[in-house]
């Protein structure tokens, strides 16, 4: 296995549009929804979507917060898991200017997401450990992450990566109320 995070390119892009297409969605709340608009923004303007998953200055619509409000969005970065093809993607974020995550952005720092065929192989887990270096680079000394309470293989990944959980939170409406936990990574 030789696991390396990609910037997205036009080259990478069918495997990615390929995993959409399969029912995948890096978006672990709303899936198909998610896939589905990716998928016609690709259509629409590949090179415009390959370009919008480096946003640094947080430009672009307002993002989905847990209560089913919209708050600006964050500055980010979107890499994707590679091995031999696509494996997943992991995003990061951080707050205006470098800043801390507001308070109102409950989702944490990083978001990872591994096609079901691809799942049980560690890729999220060596591409949370090769995220790292990324956000100590753009001045975090800490990323926090939320996993669902009910989904124990998120949690390991965290936790192999040296996280530890800090809170038990409820998830809000876009996760139905369930709960969710709250983790943090020391860098």
């Amino acid at each position: 296995m030789t696991v390396t995070l990609e910037t997205p390119s036009l080259d990478l892009l069918p495997d990615y549009a390929e995993a959409l297409r399969q029912g995948w969605s890096a978006d672990n709340v709303r899936g198909k929804a998610a896939a589905d608009e990716e998928l016609d923004r690709i259509a629409a303007d590949p090179e415009g979507f390959v370009q919008s998953l480096d946003n640094s200055d947080g430009d672009g619509p307002p993002v989905l917060r847990l209560d089913g409000s919209y708050g600006p969005r964050l500055p980010s970065l979107r890499r994707w898991i590679w091995d031999n093809g696509f494996c997943g993607s992991i995003g990061l974020r951080w707050g205006p200017g470098g800043g801390p995550l507001p308070d109102w952005f409950p989702y944490g720092h990083i978001g990872y997401a591994v096609p079901p065929w691809r799942r049980g192989r560690g890729y999220a887990t060596q591409g949370l450990k090769l995220l790292l270096p990324e956000a100590r680079g753009r001045g975090l000394d800490h990323v926090e992450l939320t996993t669902d309470a009910g989904n124990p293989s998120s949690q390991r990944v965290v936790i192999k990566n040296g996280g530890h959980l800090v809170a038990r939170e409820v998830g809000g409406t876009l996760h139905g109320g369930a709960e969710i936990l709250r983790w943090r990574i020391d860098l």
